[in-house]
Parts: structure tokens; sequence; C-alpha cells
């Protein structure tokens, strides 16, 4: 019978170190799964904030866009045929004729040069 014990008893330690195995290869695969999730997860927050910012940078630029549109169209009034008279007009109207125009000279802007 001692060899049937040791036979039992190698049985039973070769079940446990599968039973082991088994446990620790489950583990490894949740933390696998796990730190699959996470970075899931991070990846979609990350991609959620470049597509708002994208949303904002593009109403920027739709933006810009309008406010260029707007110069090129005053700088081709400017350079058209009476273009000149035109700006002269402009010019007369930012100061009242009876306003006394100061021009500063100098390298600070603010403080006229004594």
């Amino acid at each position: 019978m001692p060899s049937g014990d040791v036979a039992m008893q190698q049985g039973l330690s070769s079940e446990r170190q599968e039973l082991l195995c088994s446990v620790i290869g489950l583990v490894v695969k949740v933390g696998l799964v796990l730190v699959a999730g996470v970075s899931l997860a991070r990846l979609a927050t990350a991609y959620q904030e470049r597509m708002e910012r994208q949303g904002e940078l593009a109403a920027v630029l739709d933006l810009e866009r309008a406010k260029l549109a707007k110069a090129r169209d005053r700088f081709d009034h400017l350079f058209m045929v009476a273009g000149e008279q035109r700006l002269i007009r402009e010019q007369n109207q930012w100061i009242a004729p009876n306003r006394l125009r100061v021009v500063w000279q100098g390298s600070e802007a603010g403080r006229p040069n004594p």
C-alpha cells in the first residue's frame, strides 16, 4: 500500500499544480483584459477630446476665413477705379475736419520725443 499512497500523493500534487497553473493563467488573462479595458477607455476619452478640439478649431477657421474674405473684398475695392477716392473719403470720416491731428514720432509708442 505504501506505493499506492505515493502514487495518490503524486496524483494530488499534479492536480494541485494544474489547478495552480490554471489559476495563475486566469489571473494573468483577467489582468490583461483589465489593462486592455482601461487602455480603451483612455483612448476613447482622448479621441473625444480631440474631436471637441477639432470642432473648436473648425469654428475658428470659419471665422478667420470670413474675415479674410471681407479683407480681400475691401482690398479689391480699394484697387478698383476710383478706389483712391474711396480711401480718402474713409480717412476723412475717421477724424473730423475741425480736429487737430497729432502725429507722434519716435521709437517709444505713446511718448513724444522732446
